[in-house]
């Protein structure tokens, strides 16, 4: 048999330049939003204080960031075009970086990728031009401009089809280019930011505006009255920002804008902590909308994670989880009974429409002599309450008796014209409670209004402690998890118990369980261990019991709150009121509906053509 021939080892050769650099552009300038993140990062660092952006087609044709910053001479321009090359790391303490930008990738991958035009002049200098096609410098030269940089960027992939072909649509990716814009306009609300999409202006902020007016205007106008102020420290960490209330809420997650140290980030640790502070205020199938900022020490926080620097690491993730978790129930709490009073149009439209009596053709009753209506008014008038009672007249075919409680309310101090839920009236359909208020009439959700109170008076009571009681199980059972994930486990043992989950180990890869939380019920317990090393793994604390339990907490006030249909007397329904008003977050239910909502006396004069 032959011998086969020798394999030829592979040759290690340094690879060119122009190839490094695209193999960096595939992480560095993923699509037209990358590239503009990048360049607007940059205007930031340089100190400038207006920042023009100029779109064509998304970004697949023209990205042009003009900003009034430091600006660069000649030979800076040449260095920045390198590789690695940077003023961002005065030393080499990249932990300590407080700019957006420090790797010195961006410009060198943009380069080789696309027609990139550098115009820069420095206050007190000449400006200068050069201009790198693709990675080859095509020109080199004097320029005319303010004080300030100017960078172009045409023709993105033009010489690299394969990456041309996967990029989305212009609308796409002009989408993508507004959310960029839009987060770094947040994150700096000193400076001003004008954004052009083809010729149209579609953005454009002034700078040295409020944080919260910033917000509002770039995220929804209406946080800015259905929304809380945040602004909470602990130890060297702070954290600000504006946090919708629970009742003004979306179906997708787009509008949680999340920022640490300026920097626009999407963590998960961050995205779970926000999820865990709305728990028992939001159905699991919406999402709040928010901006939060988080301000940590450099050497707290990670950011060399990925070269698209949206991603970060803590070194205490449990730390930072617990801060926000307690700092936006904190604010969610100060908002009292404070709900998103905004009625859906529909609803509203309904109050106009004239109600239909009868399916039944209309038959006019029998004349009625004149005298005997008139003796008809002079009766005393029939409780409402007493709906069994006959009807005269033309009125029996015109009007049904009416289906809703009222009753003669007592007499009601001056006082209570300050009571901002107003005094109950009457009840309709055993459900809603109708209120008069000095501004307008109120309309409350009795059971979704009670389901609130119940839960927070278990939280108030204690309940936590009777919810976390154990069960201790008949057999223990035995837990097989991956060894690290057992020391994870062993580690919070004692903090796992006093949550009612007794656990100890059992050898280097198993851990027993003895003992589950009483209000768990038959819970599968192999299931729910190996959800908590996973919880304790991502955030480096036992976060996923503890929620359960409040979900078990929610479920109890759910099922042991007044009931639609239920009737209340009138005391019953002031008493409600006046908890309400006592009661933090009572203007949303467990599930983040609204519990109550109001019609100013204006939109009640609207209704009747008063206005």
């Amino acid at each position: 048999m032959p011998e086969s021939s020798p394999r030829i080892p592979p040759v290690i050769r340094r690879l060119p330049e122009e190839l490094v650099n695209r193999i960096a552009a595939g992480e560095v300038v993923e699509r037209p939003a990358s590239a503009l993140k990048e360049l607007v990062e940059n205007a930031i660092d340089a100190g400038s204080s207006n920042i023009t952006v100029r779109l064509a087609a998304g970004g697949l044709d023209l990205i042009e960031v003009t900003d009034d910053g430091c600006g660069m001479g000649p030979a800076e321009i040449a260095l920045a075009l390198e590789r690695h090359a940077t003023s961002k790391l005065p030393d080499e303490h990249i932990e300590l970086v407080g700019t957006l930008g420090f790797r010195g990738e961006a410009l060198p991958s943009i380069a080789s990728v696309a027609r990139l035009s550098i115009e820069s002049r420095p206050r007190g200098q000449e400006g200068w031009k050069r201009v790198v096609d693709h990675g080859q410098v095509a020109d080199d030269g004097p320029a005319a401009l303010p004080p300030g940089t100017r960078i172009r960027v045409e023709d993105l992939f033009g010489k690299v089809p394969v990456r041309r072909k996967f990029l989305r649509t212009p609308r796409a990716e002009y989408a993508a280019c507004l959310d960029v814009v839009r987060r770094l306009a947040m994150a700096r609300p000193e400076l001003g930011f004008t954004l052009e999409h083809d010729g149209r202006r579609v953005l454009q902020v002034q700078p040295e505006e409020a944080l919260a007016a910033r917000v509002s205007r770039l995220v929804a106008r209406e946080l800015a009255d259905d929304g809380v102020v945040i602004d909470a420290e602990r130890g060297s960490a702070r954290l600000t920002g504006v946090a919708g209330l629970p009742t003004y809420n979306r179906g997708v997650a787009d509008h949680q804008y999340l920022f640490v140290n300026g920097r626009p980030v999407k963590d998960r640790l961050l995205i779970g902590a926000v999820r865990g502070a709305y728990a028992d205020m939001l159905a699991r199938d919406r999402h709040a909308v928010l901006a939060l900022f988080l301000e940590l020490s450099p050497e707290e926080v990670d950011v060399n994670v990925h070269p698209a620097k949206t991603e970060v690491r803590f070194r205490d993730p449990a730390f930072v989880r617990g801060f926000i978790v307690g700092a936006l129930r904190h604010a969610l709490d100060s908002s009292g009974q404070r709900s998103a009073q905004s009625p859906a149009a529909g609803a509203m439209a309904n109050w106009q429409v004239e109600p239909v009596t009868a399916s039944a053709p209309y038959t006019p009753p029998a004349p009625t002599p004149l005298g005997s209506l008139f003796t008809s008014f002079d009766r005393p008038a029939p409780r409402l309450s007493e709906s069994g009672q006959s009807w005269r007249g033309y009125e029996q075919a015109l009007m049904a008796p009416p289906a809703a409680r009222a009753e003669v309310a007592e007499e009601i101090g001056e006082e209570a014209v300050q009571f901002p839920l107003g005094v109950a009236r009457g009840q309709v359909a055993g459900t809603y409670i109708v209120a008069e208020a000095e501004d307008g009439l109120v309309i409350v959700d009795q059971h979704a209004a009670h389901e609130r109170l119940v839960l927070e008076r278990l939280r108030a009571a204690g309940a936590q402690g009777a919810v976390a009681a154990s069960q201790a199980l008949l057999l223990p059972e035995v837990v097989d998890l991956e060894e690290p994930a057992c020391d994870r486990l062993e580690e919070k043992a004692e903090e796992l118990a006093g949550l009612g989950l007794a656990i100890e180990r059992f050898g280097p890869a198993a851990m027993l369980v003895r003992a589950v939380p009483t209000a768990l019920g038959k819970s599968d317990v192999q299931a729910l261990v190996r959800d908590i090393a996973d919880d304790l793994a991502q955030n480096g604390d036992a976060l996923l019991l503890g929620e359960r339990l409040e979900h078990v907490l929610a479920t109890m006030a759910c099922h042991g709150s007044v009931r639609a249909g239920r009737v209340l007397a009138v005391a019953e329904m002031n008493a409600l009121l006046r908890e309400m008003e006592r009661t933090p977050r009572s203007g949303q239910c467990n599930h983040g509906r609204p519990t109550w909502v109001k019609l100013a006396h204006g939109d009640i004069e609207k209704l009747f053509g008063r206005k």
